[in-house]
């Protein structure tokens, strides 16, 4: 359980596993349901959640977020020649001392998605688009969008841009599963380019 970031943690491992040859195939499973009302009454009393009920990602009208309920599956398995790479690489790190739960930590944002291009071979500007977090806070936002900013945007140049989205402005905050859900928004964008 790592919080929003449970089934990317969970892609990670299972990934890590294929990879490494400890296995020839891992079905990553997400499922994130509302069965009682008690988490969203205290993320509620917390004042996190939206008071219309959307997310707002990297919105200036951000004011929280809209808990949803998702499921999703990923079949990782050896690549084949000539089939795309879904997931050619990943890491996971602690996000560190933080002000609360609605405050990431930059800076370990920053590492993190350094240390994820290493891990995929990946130069910068190499990566077209991110499935952001995004949960449409006021606090969280920035704070991601200034990790991205860091690490993609002096090395992009004019004219290069890096798309930025999330899935949470079109289908709400699933929490331990949103990271699937943002990874096969992607999957589905890239099948149908």
């Amino acid at each position: 359980d790592t919080a929003c970031s449970s089934a990317l943690s969970a892609l990670h491992s299972g990934g890590h596993a294929v990879r490494g040859g400890e296995c020839g195939g891992a079905v990553a499973l997400a499922v994130s349901l509302k069965l009682s009302p008690y988490a969203t009454l205290g993320a509620a009393s917390a004042g996190m959640l939206s008071a219309d009920g959307r997310c707002k990602t990297l919105d200036g009208r951000a004011n929280g977020y809209a808990r949803s309920e998702a499921v999703g599956a990923l079949m990782l398995r050896q690549r084949e020649v000539g089939q795309p790479v879904l997931l050619g690489g990943s890491a996971v790190r602690q996000d560190g001392r933080s002000a609360s739960l609605t405050a990431p930590n930059g800076s370990a944002q920053r590492v993190l998605l350094l240390a994820t291009l290493d891990r995929a071979q990946l130069l910068v500007l190499e990566v077209a688009c991110v499935d952001a977090h995004g949960t449409g806070t006021a606090l969280g936002d920035p704070t991601e969008a200034g990790a991205l900013a860091a690490v993609h945007g002096k090395s992009r140049g004019d004219g290069i841009p890096l798309w930025v989205g999330a899935a949470k402005a079109s289908v709400g905050h699933s929490e331990a599963a949103s990271g699937q859900v943002g990874l096969l928004k992607l999957h589905r964008l890239l099948e149908d380019a």
